[in-house]
């Protein structure tokens, strides 16, 4: 039905309150990270929908040892002889970082002096431990060294791995991670390194960028683990676009030197029986087949880092929690919105998906541009907030809807019931019709000879005859789009132009014209009675008919228990006065129509009138002009058609 005229102040602060309770429930669920897993979720979509950062990452390299070179090795791990020939093959070609991600903890002979020898010698080799007093140390020779960087991964619950790390700390020293050591290496040349920001000196700049540190509450997250200096990760190079090489190519020397030179080299394992692997949020299901190896993981991250310094890439960024309660809260004012606006089913499903897509897209732009915004509260706010208030109104719409066809259905045509039930808004306070004063043209209607008829005729016949009676004068009324407002024994009342107010001349003028042809319709009909009766050996009748057109108040008058809608005031006191006046001027016609000045000036010419006179209304003191309505056609309007045919 869309927009349905003015909506009441009322289903404006159901809608508020409905809003304001879904985006508590909502905010409640989130504080107690019932809704975590599916942020994150939404947050690896957002990773996946991303354009990649370029089709492959030339400057780090990957060697990963395969479960081939453990089979044509013979072992593992693998000896210091072997890695030490690895890594002289590198130094020759002259990378500008190497990086070691294989813990060396304990020596491996053969080969373990020649091997230390390269470590010490090489100072741009990095090599591996890991943190806390259960984690691994570094080779010996490189211990309390700069070469030496930690390769903890932080994996949130479900095993996806979404934040990287710059720093960790024990309480006294400070310890870089792996994946920064290299990538600082890598930077070296251009006179780069980790400065703190101008505006907040506990923040870290690289570059020109800086590094926000992860809070237990960013993004959707909630209560996460935040030590350290961790940063979210935004895997725009892809998991399988960084140059990869095996540990059998590299010391057949099947690699070309340039794809060496100049280059971060980190050399790792990729064998599963090694199960160094982890998910990212690339990984399209937790499945072995979508795990990434460590060495490529870390990869990532230094990549990250040096687009950050030399490209000014944004680093991954939230909005405060304040700011997320307004945007929650708007989208729940917005659902619930919707349910005022869209009632009909197909506008509230095309409206809500609509919204839905504006929600996603405007996250996913903003994620673009380098902010996670909340997407699964706001698009369930959203969708809760309208389906609440959409059965809420459905609900009051079907009592208001039964209350209406109770008052009106049975007296109205279904056109009519329809408009009445469409603009209901104009006339419904509270769920039921206000009192509103209108104009109006009223019509009475009253049997000639009821008396009689009554007193000859069995209760049971007298009931049939009189009901052929109010289902053909019924009929007429319907049709002529009026409202019966009463019946009162063989009397009907009938209201054109109720419970609509009408706002033009116009539209009260087309009231009054269907008064009149109901009127003249009823006499026809009272014709074609009288001639089925007389068929049936039953008595005849006539109709009086009074209609005057004026101000009426219009509303419900009885108990709560039976209530009716109907008009009163002094229009309707006349209608009724002139159904009755002066039952002489019946004679022989079936039906006498009279109507009052005010209504003949609405009518214009269309009628063939004939003036009575002016009369004092039973209960009035004040005269009215009363005419007579002979035909549908006036006698101008006769002559000037009988002048065009002669």
């Amino acid at each position: 039905m869309g927009i349905v005229g003015k909506i009441p102040g009322s289903q404006f602060i159901v809608a508020l309150f409905v809003s304001v309770l879904v985006f508590f429930i909502i905010i409640g669920l989130r504080v107690t990270g019932s809704l975590e897993f599916l942020e994150l979720v939404a947050y690896d979509w957002l990773i996946r929908l991303q354009p990649e950062f370029s089709r492959t990452d030339h400057r780090i390299i990957t060697i990963g040892v395969s479960e081939h070179d453990i089979r044509s090795l013979g072992r593992w791990p693998l000896t210091d002889a072997t890695l030490a020939k690895a890594l002289s093959i590198l130094v020759l070609n002259k990378p500008k970082a190497i990086g070691i991600d294989i813990f060396r903890d304990i020596p491996v002979p053969p080969g373990s002096e020649e091997l230390d020898s390269i470590l010490m010698e090489n100072q741009n080799i990095i090599a591996v431990t890991k943190f806390g007093e259960d984690g691994v140390p570094p080779p010996a020779v490189l211990k309390n060294t700069d070469q030496v960087g930690f390769n903890d991964v932080i994996v949130d619950p479900g095993g996806t791995v979404r934040r990287g790390l710059l720093y960790m700390d024990d309480g006294e020293k400070t310890f870089y991670s792996f994946a920064l050591r290299l990538s600082l290496i890598y930077l070296r040349s251009e006179r780069i390194a980790p400065q703190p920001d101008p505006v907040n000196p506990n923040h870290i700049r690289l570059g020109q960028t800086t590094i926000r540190p992860f809070e237990p509450n960013d993004g959707g997250y909630i209560g996460a683990d935040a030590r350290g200096y961790q940063f979210l990760l935004d895997f725009k190079t892809a998991s399988d676009n960084f140059p990869s090489y095996t540990l059998t190519d590299l010391l057949a020397g099947e690699i070309d030197s340039k794809a060496i030179r100049d280059k971060i080299v980190i050399i790792g394992v990729m064998a599963h029986s090694v199960k160094d692997f982890f998910y990212t949020p690339h990984s399209r299901g937790l499945r072995v087949g979508q795990q990434v190896p460590g060495l490529v993981l870390h990869a990532h991250t230094a990549s990250q880092l040096i687009r950050i310094a030399l490209e000014r890439a944004r680093v991954i960024d939230n909005i405060s929690e304040w700011s997320e309660g307004y945007w929650i809260l708007l989208w729940s004012i917005m659902g619930a919105g919707l349910a005022l606006w869209a009632r009909n089913p197909w506008h509230f499903a095309i409206t809500g998906s609509i919204g839905l897509l504006i929600l996603f897209f405007s996250v996913y732009l903003a994620f673009l541009r380098g902010w996670w915004i909340p997407l699964v509260p706001p698009a369930m706010s959203w969708s809760i907030s309208a389906g609440i208030a959409t059965a809420y109104m459905s609900n009051r719409e079907k009592r208001q809807r039964a209350l209406l066809m109770h008052l009106f259905s049975r007296h109205v045509s279904a056109e009519v019931a329809e408009t009445i039930w469409r603009q209901r808004d104009q006339f419904l306070d509270g769920g039921r019709p206000r009192s509103q004063k209108l104009m109006a043209t009223v019509l009475f209607s009253d049997l000639r000879g009821f008396t009689s008829v009554a007193e000859k005729m069995d209760p049971e016949d007298l009931i049939d005859w009189l009901n052929t009676y109010m289902e053909s004068m019924a009929q007429s009324v319907m049709q002529h789009s009026g409202v019966i407002d009463e019946y009162a024994g063989d009397g009907i009342k009938a209201d054109f132009g109720v419970p609509i107010p009408r706002t033009s001349d116009a539209d009260i003028r087309r009231d009054a014209v269907n008064a009149v042809n109901c009127a003249l319709a009823m006499e026809k009909r009272m014709v074609e009675l009288n001639v089925f009766w007389k068929e049936k050996q039953l008595p005849s009748a006539g109709i009086r008919i009074g209609i005057f057109t004026g101000p009426v108040v219009a509303g419900l008058i009885g108990s709560s228990q039976r209530l009716k809608y109907t008009t009163i005031g002094d229009t309707v006191n006349i209608a009724s006065r002139l159904e009755s006046f002066d039952k002489e001027l019946e004679k022989e016609m079936p039906c006498r129509i009279l109507i009052g000045e005010a209504t003949l000036c609405y009518l214009g010419s269309r009628f063939e009138t004939q003036k009575c006179g002016e009369a004092s209304l039973k209960g009035r003191k004040k005269k009215i002009t009363i005419y007579r309505v002979l035909s549908q056609e006036s006698k101008k309007a006769k002559d000037k058609r009988q002048e065009v045919i002669t």
